[in-house]
This record gives C-alpha cells, sequence and structure tokens, in this order.
C-alpha cells in the first residue's frame, strides 16, 4: 500500500471510535493497577502529549522511538515517543507535542501533518495524561537529538511493529526493587514497555483494521 493511501485510510480510521482501554491492556504489566483506566483521574492529570509521526525511508514507513537518559525519576532510561507535559505557551496539545518533538529530535513542527489521535492515557505513577497525536512529515528527516533528555534515537518499521514475534513478556524490575511481569515490543534488542507499548497496541489494532 502506498504511504498517501494508508495515511488516508488511517485518518479515516481515527475518526471512529477506538479501540482505546481493549487495546491498551494487551501489552499492561499483570501487576498494574486498573486505576489507570479510571478516566475520572484524567481531570485533575497534569496534560501532555506525544508525537507519533510516520515518514517514509526506503520505500518503508518508519515511526521514530526515543531511549529517555538514565535520571532520578519514573521514566528513567526508558524508551517513548517524543513528547512531554503541556506548557503555558502551548496553544494546545498538538502544539506540545509538535514543540517537544523539535526540542528531542530535531524535527521542525511546520514540516508535520496531524491526521488525528489516539485514546487518551492516565499515567498513575506520574497523575500525568497523555494525549498521542498521529501525523507525518513527507520531508525526509536529518534527526538531530537533544543528547540531555534522549540516549538513542531508533527508527523503527512499522512493518516491524505489526509482526507478533516481536511481542514478548519479560520480568522488569522498576524503582529498584519492584518487579512486573510485563508485555512489550522487542525492537533489535531493545524493551518498549508500559505506556508506550499500550500505546502502540492500540496504533496496531487500528492498523490491522486497514489491512
Amino acid at each position: 500500500m502506498q504511504m498517501n493511501d494508508f495515511l488516508r485510510k488511517l485518518e479515516q480510521c481515527l475518526r471512529e471510535p477506538l479501540p482505546g482501554h481493549e487495546a491498551h491492556r494487551l501489552m499492561m504489566p499483570k501487576e498494574s493497577s486498573n486505576a489507570r483506566f479510571d478516566d475520572s483521574r484524567l481531570k485533575t492529570a497534569r496534560p501532555s502529549s506525544v508525537l507519533i509521526l510516520f515518514y517514509e525511508k526506503k520505500g518503508e514507513l518508519y515511526l521514530p522511538l526515543t531511549q529517555r537518559q538514565e535520571y532520578d525519576g519514573i521514566h528513567s532510561g526508558q524508551v517513548s515517543f517524543p513528547g512531554g507535559k503541556w506548557e503555558k505557551e502551548d496553544k494546545d496539545l498538538v502544539a506540545t507535542a509538535k514543540r517537544e518533538t523539535f526540542e528531542e529530535i530535531g524535527v521542525n513542527g511546520a514540516d508535520v501533518n496531524v491526521i488525528g489521535q489516539l485514546s487518551e492515557m492516565f499515567i498513575p505513577p506520574s497523575n500525568t495524561k497523555i494525549m498521542p497525536i498521529v501525523g507525518y512529515t513527507a520531508k525526509p528527516s536529518i534527526f538531530v537529538i537533544d543528547p540531555y533528555e534522549v540516549k538513542e534515537l531508533m527508527e523503527v518499521p512499522l512493518a516491524h511493529l505489526l509482526d507478533d514475534v516481536n511481542i514478548k513478556t519479560k520480568d522488569i524490575t522498576v524503582r529498584g526493587n519492584y518487579k512486573l511481569r510485563a508485555p512489550y515490543f522487542d525492537v533489535d534488542g531493545k524493551v518498549v514497555w508500559g505506556a508506550t507499548a499500550m500505546m502502540l497496541s492500540e496504533l496496531v489494532s487500528i492498523i490491522n483494521r486497514i489491512e
């Protein structure tokens, strides 16, 4: 399927009812609390957004993921989409996603075409709600990472994420000593789990409707 045809069909699917929690649960750690599905907590959670950015490379569709630097925080070292917290100067959460993406990996927001969004997700440990924005860029990107925030940029073929062989499960230790049994996407040996994996699960579910 050509990129333009795919994006047009994906945009249509994003206007329809989204799989939301049903898809999220498929990649949720077994020990996680159902508190993340308490939509009433979205009202008081801190708003943030991420950008799920499609681009074409060597005739394939790709998505960029970033591995965070190590720091004293809940999400230290994790793999995620570029994004972050809403700031007062941001017009809306689309502006937040574009700003953060430019700051983290150097993609100009003016080159990003937004086609929709996934389901908003509540993150209990940080009392944050994340809006995943879906877009694409037609311009070949020369990524420029911010080494303060980003340890590594991962260019991931969409086909890799759609292949069930790359969905695995393992024990993960968080916050020093708390163990989880978590499903994850294996991306060239990198463990993509937690909220990012749950967002990817919803994205894959929607794309499978197209396929």
